[in-house]
């Protein structure tokens, strides 16, 4: 047996929340049992002979297949993707653990060579299929439901028909892909390593920023200068890892002549550049009237003559300083969402009951939160780090519902169950949304009412205005790189640049935020990501007004947009709402609820 590292030891005691419950821990033995089990053995060498074999009996002879026979060949591909997706599922889950952990590491490492290896004769399956004539496919579809119903499937391969390059170079950067994943694990090490003295506390990244939304405003100070110190001093490994990675980005879409180096992103997500752009252009012009305004009111309401980064998570002077302990947390998000419907409250069960949920804060576990939908004859699994915040309940209500979302879908099968990004935000963004509204409704005086609000408010802020800041970084940080090597100085200035356009002009910046970019998995991870965000939200805002209008069948028809999962294109999953993304007003529409919130907000102050 391999040995495994010490149990991870819980950190909720030395942060200040000392009474969270029991939280729960992943068990990932619906994926395997350990690092040697038999299955695994099993599966690894299952995947390595069915790569061969499909190779052997379909390269070369995609186009002679008739309709069954083609759609024999994915149904079996589907299977490949279900069990490589099996395995590299296991191995992150537990790499994300413990990151820090080189036996983790190196399993990780070792599985993603293995995988990519067995894949490598598969290269050829997408190159082929965008060889075949439109007509010869259509004629196909007609002759096959059972083939017509992966249409959209093969849609997304053929949108990079004009983009793929010979066989020989895409096999090459298939085996490539290892090495750009070094660096994405180079960050995600390094972050996880991090270690920052707070007030004589020693913490990891979590806990620090957290320190952000404390009441005490010393304290959010110390957190804000010791995280810009940390960053800074390792503010020359972030900038190689984002020179590369933004590099390799370039020499790809190059070859693959991309127009933009946002064009991948893009088709990934099924949605068209003008809609993105839509969007973009309407949250940038609404800034005044959201950020700008709302953080000119929070000023006031902290009795500051100018705010700082430190201030803008501050919780309110009137806001009670609350830790929400596990089983509080959970029934106030298992109550909104059964009050919606009461079978998306059974859907959420599990998560809490069957060891799907990693909550705690634990040495080296990976930052921030997350909803892995591993594959579809298993289950997703969440991961938090909850420390009793208010917004910590936001967070678990947001990932929940990526959860929930996941099982729905599921029954589409591998390749049909996984929603683009844009559309993959709705069911999250929605479980905040009932949450908050069963809160806001349980308000008991005006002042409660107004802290949740501001909550509200501040986390709409962060969904649209600064995830929508965020892709103006990247847009800005792709193009310069694009001209020669990025200094971290002037990465800082790009990062600068659209601070103060979108937080307004209430705000002062400490020396040190120019490193603030350094934390955000996402530019690396998933360059472009970040949009999707502001789309979900605008999207759920939208969704949520015509749920209030006409609440009758609302439910049955939001199950069914879940059930669809990447099935449909986003114009034929909103039309039973009467809602399109591709009309410019539609982002109008979800930006003016969180203008009606402030609105309200400013009426408060008149009264």
């Amino acid at each position: 047996m391999l040995k495994l590292p010490t149990p991870l030891r819980d950190l909720t005691t030395e942060t200040g929340a000392k009474d969270l419950g029991d939280l729960p821990e992943w068990d990932l033995s619906d994926l395997y049992t350990a690092p040697d089990a038999p299955e695994l053995k099993r599966d690894l060498d299952w995947l390595e002979t069915a790569c061969a074999d499909f190779a052997a009996d379909y390269e070369g002879k995609l186009a002679s297949l008739d309709a069954a026979g083609l759609l024999k060949c994915i149904r079996r591909d589907e299977e490949i993707s279900a069990i490589a997706g099996r395995i590299m599922s296991y191995a992150g889950l537990r790499y994300h653990q413990q990151t820090t952990d080189p036996e983790r590491t190196k399993f990780l490492s070792d599985c993603q060579e293995k995988v990519t290896a067995y894949t490598t004769p598969l290269v050829f399956f997408s190159l082929e299929l965008n060889r075949l004539d439109e007509d010869h496919l259509a004629a196909l579809y007609a002759e096959n439901a059972g083939l017509k119903r992966y249409k959209p499937v093969l849609d997304r391969i053929r949108a990079m028909k004009d983009h793929q390059l010979s066989d020989e170079m895409e096999r090459f950067l298939h085996d490539m892909g290892v090495v750009g994943d070094a660096w994405e694990r180079l960050f995600d090490e390094t972050i996880a390593g991090l270690v920052f003295e707070v007030n004589g506390e020693t913490l990891g990244i979590e806990s620090t920023l957290t320190k952000l939304t404390e009441q005490d405003r010393e304290l959010r100070e110390a957190a804000a200068r010791e995280l810009a110190r940390v960053f800074g001093e390792n503010i020359r490994t972030f900038a190689r890892v984002h020179n590369t990675t933004a590099k390799e980005k370039e020499v790809l879409d190059r070859w693959r002549k991309m127009p933009t180096p946002q064009t991948d992103r893009h088709i990934a997500n099924h949605v068209e550049p003008e809609v993105v752009e839509a969007l973009r252009d309407a949250v940038v012009a609404a800034y005044p009237k959201l950020s700008h305004r709302y953080y000119e009111l929070k000023r006031k309401w902290l009795g500051l003559d100018r705010m700082q980064v430190w201030d803008r998570n501050a919780p309110l002077p009137i806001e009670e300083t609350r830790i929400i302990d596990w089983p509080t947390a959970r029934g106030m998000v298992m109550d909104a969402y059964s009050a919606f419907d009461s079978r998306m409250g059974e859907l959420a069960i599990p998560f809490f009951d069957k060891g799907w949920i990693d909550a705690g804060v634990k040495p080296g576990k990976a930052p921030g939160a997350f909803a892995h939908p591993t594959v579809t004859d298993v289950h997703p699994y969440i991961l938090l780090n909850y420390l009793g915040k208010p917004r910590d309940v936001m967070t678990l209500a947001h990932e929940l519902g990526h959860g929930v979302h996941q099982v729905l879908a599921a029954d589409q099968g591998e390749l049909l169950s996984s929603t683009p990004l844009t559309l993959a935000e709705t069911a999250s963004v929605f479980g905040e949304m009932l949450t908050f509204r069963k809160m806001l409704d349980a308000a008991r005086t005006q002042e409660e009412r107004k802290v949740l609000l501001a909550g509200k408010v501040e986390d709409m802020i962060n969904t649209v205005v600064r995830q929508i800041a965020f892709y103006d970084f990247e847009c800005k940080l792709h193009a310069a790189r694009r001209e020669g090597e990025l200094t971290p100085d002037a990465i800082g200035a790009l990062w600068m640049s659209v601070q103060g356009e979108s937080l307004g002009p209430a705000f002062d910046f400490m020396k040190g935020y120019e490193h603030f970019w350094a934390y955000i998995p996402h530019f690396v991870h998933s360059p472009f990501y970040v949009y999707a965000y502001a789309f979900g939200d605008g999207l759920v805002n939208a969704l949520y007004a015509v749920y209030e209008e006409n609440p009758d069948g609302f439910q049955d028809k939001y199950f069914e947009m879940l059930r669809a999962g990447g099935s449909k294109h986003h114009k034929d999953l909103l039309a039973p709402f009467g809602l399109d993304a591709s009309d410019p007003k539609f982002w109008d529409k979800g930006l003016s609820m969180i203008s009606g919130f402030i609105d309200e907000l400013e009426a408060m102050e008149r009264e």
